[in-house]
């Protein structure tokens, strides 16, 4: 009998075309559906209670308000961001920097993780007329300042955390090796940390926003998009305060999707393969 050979198997679909539709699906179309289902949620709750502009404005009314207004977004928007992304990248040094003590350092753990904890547990509106107090006209600073002190503690804990759980057998070796507590911490120590800190940098994002804000509110200096929102406060003008907040929303996931690329591009494996 003659031997038949077994049919040649279809070629299979390339796998990075299911990978780009999936990715595209989850990263773009999944977030925009969700950005549009909460205006139209937000539109209809406004439109169900009745409840005019003065007291809750809707999607709606917020287009008028970027048109009248939108050379002072761009001005102070430009002014909230710049001074935030400068005090996360000094939450960013001073974390890792006193992550890496306690982390390297049990004594040092014990005694420091109190403090952090305590000074994070001050509501940090608290400090907002202290620092305003202390450093009288320096706006900028101040502002930076809070960025910086509202958002460096999930760095400082996360980075301890991760140096803290190294595997003691990467340590003796290399310590074996005359490796120093640098070498270690640059070799083995911060790419093993990597995941934990760009989970800690994401929430830190946020919690700069939020001191960045703090300071232009509470201690207003007519800059940054705190003080525009203070001004619609003042003027009764709510459109003109709902977009202040969406405009900071904005620039908030903006900056969130800045980490996430970062952290694809220097932690990407440790993200799991896409079901």
């Amino acid at each position: 009998m003659a031997y038949v050979p077994d049919p040649a198997p279809t070629p299979a679909a390339p796998s990075g075309t299911s990978f780009v539709q999936r990715l595209t699906s989850r990263a773009v179309l999944a977030p925009i559906a969700a950005i549009i289902v909460f205006l139209l949620f937000w539109e209809g709750l406004v439109w169900f209670n009745e409840w005019p502009n003065y007291i809750m404005a809707s999607p709606s009314d917020l287009p008028p308000a970027y048109s009248r207004y939108w050379e002072l977004f761009l001005v102070m928007g430009w002014q909230t961001l710049w001074r935030t992304v400068v005090g996360l990248l000094l939450a960013v040094a001073v974390g890792v920097i006193i992550g890496m003590i306690m982390g390297f350092s049990r004594t040092m753990r014990d005694a420091l993780y109190p403090l952090l904890v305590g000074f994070n547990a001050i509501p940090k509106a608290t400090l907002v007329p202290i620092v305003a107090l202390l450093f009288v006209g320096q706006h900028d600073f101040n502002t930076v300042l809070i960025a910086f002190l509202i958002s460096f503690f999930p760095i400082a804990v996360s980075i301890s955390i991760g140096l803290s759980t190294l595997e003691p057998e990467y340590r003796d070796i290399l310590r074996a090796l005359g490796a120093s507590q640098t070498t270690i911490f640059w070799k083995i120590a911060l790419p093993k940390t990597l995941p934990e800190f760009f989970g800690a940098l994401k929430v830190a994002v946020t919690l700069a926003f939020i001191g960045t804000n703090l300071m232009e509110i509470v201690s207003p200096h007519g800059r940054g998009l705190g003080a525009l929102f203070d001004s619609g406060k003042t003027n009764s003008d709510y459109p003109l305060m709902f977009a202040v907040l969406i405009a900071l929303a904005i620039l908030g996931i903006a900056l969130y999707y800045v980490v996430v690329a970062l952290e694809k591009i220097f932690a990407g494996w440790a993200e799991r393969a896409p079901s």
